[in-house]
């Protein structure tokens, strides 16, 4: 059933923003797809200021992907609640994810630039 489930490698560069700060840019987003849900970009880590970002207290399980763990941004203006998360141990079948975070299109902005 996990066969639904796919990880790419994007070419390009891309962007994400929140509360007028720059969190990240890369040459080195993944793009997951998960059936008819819209496609998800994925930062890794070492691409991301992580000083603005906290782990919060909030878990979500996905029997596909596994455990992830959510994280808040804090900027000079504003602290936006779990915009974004990982899986720490994700599934074997998106073990690509390992290392990177996605965020909330309504809490952030992704752009390709």
């Amino acid at each position: 059933m996990d066969d639904h489930i796919t990880v790419r490698e994007l070419p390009g560069t891309y962007v994400v923003r929140a509360g007028g700060a720059v969190l990240g840019e890369t040459t080195r987003a993944l793009e997951l797809n998960e059936g008819d849900l819209p496609p998800v970009i994925y930062f890794p880590r070492d691409d991301l200021a992580m000083a603005f970002l906290e782990q919060s207290q909030t878990t979500s399980s996905c029997p596909f992907k596994g455990e992830a763990t959510y994280y808040s941004i804090h900027t000079k203006s504003v602290v936006i609640e779990n915009a974004g998360w990982s899986y720490e141990d994700p599934k074997e079948n998106v073990a690509a994810l390992k290392g990177y975070l996605a965020f909330y299109p309504q809490k952030v902005a992704v752009e390709q630039l």
